[in-house]
């Protein structure tokens, strides 16, 4: 480091300081860039005095506008829901098949009740309603409790084996493994396999055997065509539709020790009108009848 210095080239003063035999000139500022500096201070101090800018321990100041990013959000929101009131009420007031004949009405009852199935529903069913293994897919034609507007209304309001509602729908199927003998349940699987096309290399004995198995303790629930019955909850065995697999061994261990899902009763939770834009949006996916 060395004292300051003119430099004999530009007449320029150094900082005084040296690298390398280099010096660096001491040049101000642009006068430019020193004007826009302290007009953005200025700026800053404004903004400080005229919006919320220093926290507190509770609250923060409020500014001599007294402008809120909330209040302002809460305005918008009120003004939101003062446009959708008199939909609101229209869905309430009406029955769901109301409701589908209304163009407008379903249009925006759908849409609410996309946004409250994203809110509600998608963790079991998914984003796209398609559902996964033991939650149905609700985009299809099978249904264990019907697909009319009516129907879907009641398994979303009563919900499916929740106890804490008393109009919930419900069937349990038994755990066979108390009432069948190993070798029973292995025919009578081999036999429902044959339904869904995976029933490998079982015998044609096994299978006769375990159509006579399911004669005797499976057809009062699920027919004997085994094409279900939506009054019980069972579900059709002939389609392409599995909860929780299709081979014989996996049928084997749900005719063992069945799987109860269950699904909570929304109509406590929502409100019935939510519950009935739930109905219009998934009776609109396509599967409803």
């Amino acid at each position: 480091m060395s004292d300051k210095q003119i430099d004999e080239v530009t007449g320029v003063s150094t900082t005084g300081h040296e690298w390398d035999g280099i010096r660096e000139l001491d040049n101000p500022m642009p006068r430019w860039w020193l004007i826009t500096w302290y007009v953005t201070i200025a700026w800053s101090v404004a903004y400080m005095i005229a919006y919320p800018a220093w926290p507190l321990i509770t609250t923060a100041t409020s500014g001599l506008l007294g402008y809120s990013s909330r209040a302002e959000i809460r305005a918008e929101l009120d003004a939101a829901e003062l446009a959708r009131a008199d939909y609101v009420a229209a869905v309430a007031a009406r029955s769901v098949e109301e409701i589908l004949a209304d163009d407008r009405l379903r249009t925006f009852a759908a849409s609410a009740g996309a946004a409250a199935f994203r809110v509600n529903c998608v963790q079991c069913h998914g984003s796209g309603a398609q559902g996964s293994p033991g939650y149905p897919n609700l985009n299809d034609d099978d249904w264990l409790w019907g697909g009319s507007p009516e129907d879907i209304r009641a398994s979303i309001a009563h919900g499916i084996r929740f106890a804490e509602d008393p109009d919930t729908r419900y069937s349990e199927m038994p755990a066979f493994a108390d009432i069948l003998q190993r070798n029973e349940i292995a025919q009578v699987a081999s036999f429902v396999a044959t339904f869904a096309d995976t029933a490998g290399n079982a015998s044609s004995e096994d299978i006769a055997a375990g159509r006579e198995v399911f004669a005797q303790n499976c057809a009062s629930c699920h027919g004997e065509d085994a094409k279900g019955d939506r009054e019980f909850g069972a579900p059709d065995l002939t389609d392409a539709i599995w909860f929780y697999g299709s081979t014989p061994s996996e049928i084997a261990a749900q005719v063992r020790a069945p799987r109860h899902g269950v699904m909570p009763a929304w109509g406590a939770r929502l409100g019935d009108t939510t519950v009935k834009e739930l109905t219009v949006y998934v009776h609109s996916l396509g599967g409803g009848e």
